[in-house]
């Protein structure tokens, strides 16, 4: 019989009981809690949840950080054969309306204020919502809300219903099914509105064994879980294979601790999307700028060593004895320090995923003895696709099919893929799953991209963001914007990257800095500014951006198939990209028609030739008050360069 999570749970309860199954860091203290005292607490939250009349295949929706008691909530629920729906914490209070109503959700639990808070702005336009649990009371002790309490009540009253019922816990464990729906993720809408990925527990455990067996996980790892429970990404690695594994989840107090918690933690299993470690990057850096002429001359040395033979190193690859001992001695001398201070040390298998990798960045990581390596997935898939080898991990290809999987690519480039994975549905929306879902099982990706000779999977762009230029130089040439952003933000002084050009003679973008590196950038260059606008403005970055942006046309050039898309012109905008201003989606990919729509003068103006142009944008604040930031952008131009021909 296939498994469930609950049952799961229960197996490493019965044979791990004392070993620690969570850690969570709270007043700077980690506590942890084991595998038996797991078991009971999700026991009694699910006698408290099944009291207050959650009933099988009902929604649940959780809104929080990890924490072990929104995690004992998921068990719970799908002990009782309901359904856990995670939430994004981050998402404004109207970005929960329609998850809310389309589930038809009569029970949430939240963790702290901020979310209850959200939940009571919009609770009339979620009639059915009626009861709200929370784990965290800092600043709720005066809250008297109808249907609000603790999550501690809802423990003290399952805990009297298991006293009378012993037995009863296990139970409806056995009475679910691995067929049974597990969890719903809702999509981040980056084209409409959400849709709600429905999951089962074959689909997902399927998958989360597939990616242990491809990695040899073991029970000993340990992983720290800091991105949002409600990304498939997060909830496969720290839940899913949690469970199927069994190691240690490690939660940090909070979102500005997670550098020190990772350094305390060593993690031996870690993943982040490629801007975590850009930004890690860009954090070491700035120290060497900072840092004395010897320990920057002796870091440059080495950095230079790791960057020639570091990968071949990784990749077990035939390196010279010489060139051996020196990467040991930077071993000893620079690359074991950085790994420690990245929080590195431990870590045996690194992935990231969401987003393109620059190359630099990730010979990087490899280069200094880190086993980082891509992997290709979606909510749809339950992540795991295509994994990279510990010794083929390119910065090109996202990696060959794992166990289980089948590729296929179709007459216009899209991949599609078959495995046990795939979504069982989109709930309540059967024409969106006939559109990706074909009548013999193969779900259509919208990725274009094709195989490699070596069998590894190369990814182009979104198939329908691949479009072509009409008129001008490059008439008819093949335009690949994601291609041409994820170029863009490799460097590190570039954050954000809108690119446009489809049915236009030209290729256009639109920029975000880098604001933490380019600010260092510009105090050592004694540039004084005032702001994200005013050093965004600059003539100085703007100089800095065209190095980047014509560096990137220069590589473009040498691609015989995107050489039409080097930027003609570019524009650094004068606010940053924010989810909360509809801009990204909460797992920050580009809503480029939205942008398009708003920053309609910009691009206008970036095609009609002019050289400035005002603008203002109205901004959320934090706070959810609404303010605007105005502008006099300069628009400039780029050099271009005729494409490289073939050797023949």
């Amino acid at each position: 019989m296939q498994s469930t999570f609950p049952r799961l749970l229960l197996q490493h309860a019965d044979a791990r009981p004392d070993a620690a199954a969570l850690r969570e860091k709270e007043y700077g203290i980690w506590q942890t809690h084991t595998w038996r005292g797991l078991a009971a607490l999700v026991e009694r939250i699910a006698a408290g949840l099944q009291a207050a009349g959650l009933v099988r295949g009902e929604h649940l929706v959780a809104i929080g950080a990890n924490r072990p008691r929104l995690y004992a909530t998921m068990l719970a629920a799908q002990s009782l054969g309901a359904i856990p729906v995670p939430l994004y914490q981050d998402a404004v209070a109207a970005e929960c309306v329609f998850p809310l109503v389309n589930a038809e959700v009569r029970f949430c639990v939240v963790e702290d204020q901020e979310q209850l808070d959200k939940l009571l702005e919009i609770r009339e336009d979620c009639p059915l919502l009626a009861r709200i649990w929370y784990d965290d009371p800092r600043g709720l002790r005066r809250y008297d809300e109808p249907g609000v309490a603790s999550l501690d009540t809802l423990v003290a009253d399952g805990a009297t219903a298991v006293a009378a019922q012993p037995g009863w816990f296990r139970a409806q464990v056995e009475s679910t099914s691995a067929d049974d729906v597990a969890a719903m993720f809702f999509t981040s809408g980056t084209t409409g509105k959400p849709k709600g990925v429905v999951h089962t527990h074959a689909s997902l455990l399927d998958r989360a064994t597939a990616g242990a067996e491809f990695d040899r996980l073991t029970e000993r790892e340990e992983v720290l879980a800091y991105l949002p429970p409600a990304w498939i990404g997060q909830n496969i690695f720290s839940y899913a294979q949690w469970l199927s594994c069994g190691y240690v989840v490690n939660c940090p107090e909070d979102a500005s601790t997670v550098m020190i918690d990772l350094k305390e933690v060593g993690p031996t299993y870690y993943f982040a999307p490629p801007r975590v470690f850009e930004g890690l990057l860009t954090s070491v850096m700035i120290r060497m700028e900072d840092a004395g002429a010897v320990k920057r001359g002796l870091f440059h040395h080495f950095m230079a060593l790791a960057r020639r033979v570091g990968p071949a190193l990784r990749d077990r690859q035939p390196v010279g004895a010489w060139d051996r001992l020196h990467y040991a001695l930077g071993d000893l001398l620079v690359y074991g320090p950085l790994r420690n201070t990245l929080g590195f040390s431990r870590v045996r298998v690194a992935y990231t995923a969401g987003e393109a990798i620059g190359p630099d960045l990730f010979s990087f990581y490899r280069s200094i003895g880190i086993n980082l390596k891509q992997l290709y997935g979606s909510t749809e898939t339950a992540v795991f696709v295509c994994l990279q080898p510990d010794d083929q991990a390119r910065a090109d290809t996202v990696g060959v099919p794992i166990r289980g999987v089948e590729i296929k690519v179709a007459d216009n480039g899209e991949i599609l893929v078959k495995s046990a994975g795939l979504l069982r549905a989109y709930y309540k929306n059967p024409e969106a799953t006939a559109e990706v879902l074909t009548a013999d099982g193969w779900y259509r990706t919208s990725d274009a991209g094709f195989l490699d000779a070596g069998g590894h999977l190369k990814i182009i762009d979104r198939v329908k963001d691949v479009g072509r230029l009409a008129g001008g130089a490059f008439d008819g040439a093949m335009f690949a914007p994601k291609y041409v952003e994820n170029k863009l933000k490799f460097f590190p002084h570039i954050k954000e990257v809108v690119a446009y050009g489809d049915g236009r003679d030209r290729v256009c973008v639109m920029l975000n800095i880098d604001f933490d590196a380019v600010g260092n950038w510009a105090e050592r260059r004694n540039l004084p500014y005032a702001g994200y606008t005013d050093l965004a403005g600059k003539p100085e970055v703007y100089a800095l951006m065209q190095e980047c942006v014509e560096k990137v046309n220069a590589d473009l050039a040498a691609d015989a198939l995107l050489a039409g898309s080097q930027v003609s012109r570019f524009l650094v905008l004068h606010k940053e990209l924010d989810a909360d201003d509809g801009e990204l989606t909460r797992t920050n990919k580009v809503r480029r028609g939205f942008i398009a729509e708003k920053y309609a003068p910009l691009v206008d103006a970036l095609y009609a030739g002019r050289t400035v142009q005002f603008i203002e944008t109205q901004v959320k604040f934090e706070d959810g008050r609404t303010g605007s930031v105005s502008a006099t952008l300069q628009i400039s131009d780029a050099k271009t360069f005729a494409p490289v021909k073939a050797a023949a």
